[in-house]
């Protein structure tokens, strides 16, 4: 992303008018001396009118009646500090997801809504280390997820098979390590079959000697990202939204 940081509203509109390309996504604080949230959303829907970019709404402090008044100013999601990433996270991607056409039929998001709306996802774990098996599984049906653990290179393959034909997994954490059939060979017998069906899987690669050139090596491999080992429940987090996000649009 390309962000720009401003101080308050009046810095904002300027901002907006002085940019060579519009903005996508405004994330709006609602407490800001001399104009607060509302009133620059207000200000913007008589400059930008129909063609206004997204606006978040972030407030320190919740009061009865400010949810109706995101919805009348054309805001798409309401949401408290302080947040979590994986929450900002989901939250920017729902709304920029949603089309324009449905924004106002939608309802608005919230931290509640993000919750409701939790995306279930079936993950395929391919780890021969049992610690790690445990670990990652408990991290990942704790986030509400269903999990699938293959042992090695070939039982990856086969549990990855199997599911094609049945509920297919929607992510594949791939260690890049393993007995029988290593990570990129793996993925490379994944993405042939892929190419004859149309569909992808979302890939990450999984390895606990993070090395420079890594993240670019897998990717170039056909996978889609890479988490180090021990893993941070941060980045993890971050990577289960994209993917939960990508579902919901596809869902649509």
């Amino acid at each position: 992303m390309l962000p720009t940081s401003v101080e308050g509203g009046a810095e904002a509109l300027d901002a907006i008018a002085q940019a060579a390309q519009p903005f996508s996504l405004i994330l709006l604080d609602l407490h800001m001396p001399g104009m607060d949230g509302f009133m620059f959303a207000e200000r913007l829907a008589q400059i930008n009118g129909a063609a206004r970019p997204t606006v978040m709404m972030l407030s320190s402090s919740g009061r009865r009646g400010d949810a109706d008044r995101c919805r009348e100013r054309g805001i798409s999601a309401y949401l408290l500090k302080p947040l979590k990433r994986s929450e900002l996270l989901h939250a920017m991607l729902t709304t920029l997801a949603t089309p324009e056409a449905v924004v106002a039929e939608r309802a608005l998001v919230t931290r509640h809504s993000l919750a409701e709306d939790r995306v279930s996802l079936r993950i395929l774990l391919a780890e021969d280390n049992p610690v790690n098996q445990i670990i990652a599984t408990k991290m990942l049906e704790k986030a509400g997820h269903q999990v699938t653990i293959a042992n090695d290179g070939r039982a990856a393959i086969a549990a990855w098979s199997q599911a094609e034909a049945i509920a297919p997994f929607d992510l594949i954490f791939m260690d890049v390590q393993m007995p029988e059939l290593d990570g990129f060979q793996v993925t490379e017998v994944i993405r042939a079959a892929e190419r004859l069906t149309g569909r992808h899987v979302a890939i990450v690669a999984m390895t606990a000697h993070a090395m420079q050139g890594d993240r670019e090596r897998c990717v170039a491999g056909g996978m889609d990202d890479y988490l180090s080992k021990p893993i941070v429940p941060v980045a993890l987090s971050e990577i289960l939204e994209k993917v939960s996000a990508g579902k919901e649009v596809s869902a649509r």
